[in-house]
């Protein structure tokens, strides 16, 4: 089920959304704001009016156990990862698989898109440091995989692109189950900074905050603020955990 809540009026949710018939792993707000999608390990994606609270478009893939969903910006078209290891892009028009990208070796955990809808990011699941990469792919032209980052050895939960104003050069971000958040250098994939929360346990899912901050959640210890410190090149600490 899906809930939605106004954030200045009652405590009760405004809407219940009921359909699917497993747990919902993925939910996407479209960017106009008057559609919702959500994915389900029940291999469904549900598309929604967030006006009425009806369903309005359904479709169904064997084996497409949905973990995570994104809504391009300013476009009508929705990433989404699976635990059948493929990256799909379904046209929300009818909510059609518009294209599949080439099926990765691990389960695909994570997507985020870029801010300008060009770029968008995947990241796989493994152990040892196999698989446990993120992976950048073209969204407009080719859509083709530009660039990988590996260096984690447990499965990669989540993946970000940082704002700009953080670095001369584009970067993301990576958390992972091997309790690590890594910087890399989108262009080149060289690793630029490694911060170890010990004690964490698997960390599950990144944020960012604003500009100079980013959220990290994790098993043992909650979410965790962390702040990016420029004076000794680029940098993580940990100012707060909550």
């Amino acid at each position: 089920m899906v809930m939605m809540w106004d954030l200045h009026g009652s405590s009760q949710p405004r809407q219940q959304l009921s359909g699917h018939a497993m747990v919902v792993t993925g939910l996407a707000v479209g960017p106009d704001l008057s559609q919702l999608c959500t994915g389900s390990r029940d291999n469904t994606l549900l598309l929604w009016d967030v006006g009425t609270g009806q369903c309005v478009e359904r479709a169904s893939v064997s084996r497409n156990v949905v973990t995570h969903l994104c809504w391009v910006p300013r476009e009508p078209y929705i990433l989404q990862t699976s635990e059948d290891k493929t990256i799909r892009l379904w046209d929300s028009r009818g909510l059609q698989v518009a294209h599949m990208f080439p099926t990765k070796q691990h389960i695909q955990t994570y997507c985020e898109v870029s801010v300008d809808g060009h770029k968008c990011i995947s990241c796989s699941s493994g152990f040892g440091g196999e698989g446990c990469e993120a992976t950048l792919w073209d969204l407009r032209q080719t859509r083709n995989r530009i660039c990988e980052y590996k260096g984690h050895f447990q499965t990669v939960a989540s993946c970000v692109f940082l704002p700009r104003a953080l670095a001369v050069m584009p970067v993301i971000a990576t958390s992972s189950h091997d309790s690590k958040v890594k910087i890399w250098n989108q262009d080149t994939g060289a690793c630029l900074f490694t911060l170890s929360l010990d004690g964490s346990g698997p960390l599950t899912s990144l944020a960012v905050g604003d500009t100079t901050s980013l959220l990290c959640a994790s098993f043992n210890r909650g979410i965790h603020l962390l702040r990016v410190d420029h004076r000794r090149g680029l940098e993580l600490q940990e100012v707060a955990a909550f």
